[in-house]
């Protein structure tokens, strides 16, 4: 596979005949990435994750291995894996969309990254989505979904051992999609903020517009957990408020939102955690998810040995802080 560093091991498919078994991975997912870096790419080995990484990152490098990362203007995504399993990760491609002006730049869409664990395949979407909160907005955001399944396009590898390697998101075993994806509240600014003060979250998402669009067909087949958490957006810079509290002007007010979600597709997959954080350096509050996703791993004691118990981690390891509201 054409990917630059890594073992030789970590580029190749794993060979054989042998008859499958099912294991356990814990997969942590980050909605927002907290740092922004160079353009480009970055594969097994690259020196982005010791030049370039957060204090909470720095903390993990014993424990984690960059996988590969990509930019696209605003949009960043990361992928890393315990450094047990870098000899079984390989095939890391990326592919990106853009949705943004004339449906074609890069400051909105998505990049997806696609990978294989053992003997399943993986594939993160990363998306920014159209903008706005005013009546119809949503038919775009539902159109940069669809644009996104249509033209996303992983490059072709040569098939080894009759294994499938997948080229569109929805072939891969197993898929999750997360960022902002902008869908708001179908609600006024005071009826939505008094809903929020009650922590009333179930009256709340009946209104929420990525609810209403899966109902009507969007995101078809994918899975979302239960939201306990406040809506992560509009805040004011560096504070608690939501923006429309800091404002007199009507036309600055953004009626909070859960904007920023995590979604999932395909089977072997168990949500353990939905939360949302609490670091201030965006108008957004990040959210995270922890994930039990099941492998499928050549039957040997070696593999299994690599994917067991001690592959474990905790959300908080990725959030600052988590409050309750």
């Amino acid at each position: 596979m054409g990917c630059g560093g890594g073992s030789k091991n970590a580029r190749q498919d794993i060979e054989g005949d042998a008859t499958t078994s099912d294991e356990e991975e814990e997969v942590v997912v980050p909605d927002e990435a907290t740092s922004v870096t160079n353009n480009g790419d970055s594969f097994l080995g690259s020196d982005f994750a010791m030049k370039n990484s957060t204090t909470a990152a720095a903390r993990r490098r014993e424990r984690y291995c960059l996988v590969a990362c990509k930019q696209m203007v605003g949009l960043f995504a990361t992928v890393w894996v315990r450094r047990e399993l870098v000899p079984h990760v390989g095939h890391v491609r990326f592919s990106c969309v853009g949705r943004g002006i004339m449906g074609r730049l890069g400051n909105k869409g998505c990049i997806s990254v696609s990978v294989s664990l053992h003997q399943t395949s993986l594939c993160f979407v990363c998306s920014h989505l159209a903008s706005g909160e005013k009546e119809g907005d949503e038919l775009r955001r539902n159109s940069d979904v669809v644009e996104i399944l249509k033209n996303t396009q992983f490059r072709r590898l040569c098939k080894r051992s009759g294994r499938k390697i997948p080229e569109r998101i929805l072939d891969h075993d197993r898929v999750i999609w997360l960022g902002d994806l902008n869908y708001r509240i179908a609600l006024g600014y005071s009826e939505a903020k008094k809903l929020v003060e009650a922590n009333d979250w179930t009256t709340l998402f009946e209104k929420d517009q990525l609810k209403t669009e899966r109902e009507n067909g969007v995101f078809r087949g994918w899975n979302e957990g239960k939201i306990f958490f406040a809506p992560t957006y509009k805040y004011s810079w560096n504070s608690d408020n939501y923006a429309g509290e800091d404002v007199t002007s009507k036309k600055k007010r953004r009626t909070p939102a859960w904007c920023d979600r995590i979604l999932w597709h395909g089977d072997g997959i168990v949500q353990l955690s939905y939360i949302r954080g609490e670091s201030k350096f965006s108008d957004h509050r990040p959210v995270c998810s922890v994930f039990i996703v099941e492998v499928a791993v050549l039957d040997n004691k070696l593999m299994k040995a690599a994917s067991g118990p001690n592959m474990k981690v905790g959300a908080e390891e990725l959030l600052y802080t988590q409050t309750t509201k």
